[in-house]
């Protein structure tokens, strides 16, 4: 065991700081190599393993090239359950977890919900698996990340529908939805030098940027397709950029809806909006 941790140490020591890389050294230990948590934590002595060894080296290659620790391991936990990620999904967020606290504490016992750009299922499987008597739905433009999505499902043991859907060119239905959600792509392209090398490198540029000249462009076309397609009286929850918040309310309540809510996230940086139509 000790030799392995001095492995990791000598791959990483000089990119991580001490405090994330005992994080990595746990996650490593436990989530990939398999090695238990009284193993790790007496650091006993363990068996020659070359398939541990290979797994192990694969990693620390990929971590000392920046790319992001859930992607290295496979999966991630969020709202209490697994998520399989990789680089066609984006890595589930603490602030995404308050977004869906939000909505699964203001539902009532059953109704549906759609979660527009699902990426990996993380919002509409966590909702699901609290809400077992709602219909979900997940939607996606990425064929990949609706592969991701789809595995999720399966492996969390929920029911969601997921469906490709360009929500910018969706036309209104006859089908009506009690709730809808969405983490929608909200960084400014300007904002991209203020970004860890992690993230631009490796997570999926489409989920997370738009333009500066249009920042509202996913709000703007989920609202106007929630005023067709959400039931009377029916919420609206978006994760926001909090350099939008004034003007997103303010696009909100010209598009007809009402009791607009904006709360903070841990970090009381204005994230979430909630409108009622």
């Amino acid at each position: 065991m000790k030799h392995i941790l001095s492995q990791i140490e000598s791959a990483l020591g000089g990119l991580y700081d001490a405090a994330e890389l005992e994080s990595i050294k746990k996650a490593l230990c436990l989530e990939l190599l398999d090695i238990s948590a009284v193993s790790f934590f007496t650091k006993e002595t363990l068996a020659a393993d070359t398939e541990r060894d290979r797994k192990l080296d694969e990693a620390l290659e990929r971590l000392a090239q920046g790319e992001p620790l859930q992607y290295v391991i496979g999966f991630t936990p969020f709202c209490g359950l697994q998520f399989q990620v990789d680089s066609r999904v984006l890595i589930p967020r603490p602030e995404t977890a308050e977004l869906v606290d939000w909505v699964a504490q203001d539902t009532v016992a059953s109704g549906s919900l759609l979660d527009v750009g699902t990426g990996s299922g993380c919002i509409a499987i966590s909702l699901a698996h609290r809400l077992p008597d709602w219909k979900v739905q997940g939607w996606d433009i990425s064929d990949g990340a609706l592969e991701v999505a789809r595995e999720n499902n399966r492996l969390n043991g929920t029911d969601v529908v997921f469906r490709r859907v360009d929500i910018l060119a969706a036309q209104a239905s006859d089908q009506k939805f009690d709730v809808i959600v969405s983490n929608p792509p909200y960084v400014l392209e300007s904002e991209k030098v203020q970004m860890e090398k992690t993230v631009l490198d490796y997570e999926p540029y489409t989920a997370l940027f738009v333009p500066d000249s249009d920042a509202l462009l996913f709000y703007r076309a989920i609202a106007e397709f929630g005023k067709h397609n959400l039931s009377k009286g029916g919420r609206l929850y978006f994760e926001i950029n909090p350099l939008a918040a004034d003007v997103l309310r303010q696009m909100l309540l010209k598009a007809d809806y009402h009791d607009i809510e904006i709360r903070n996230d841990i970090f009381g940086k204005q994230r979430m909006i909630k409108a009622i139509l």
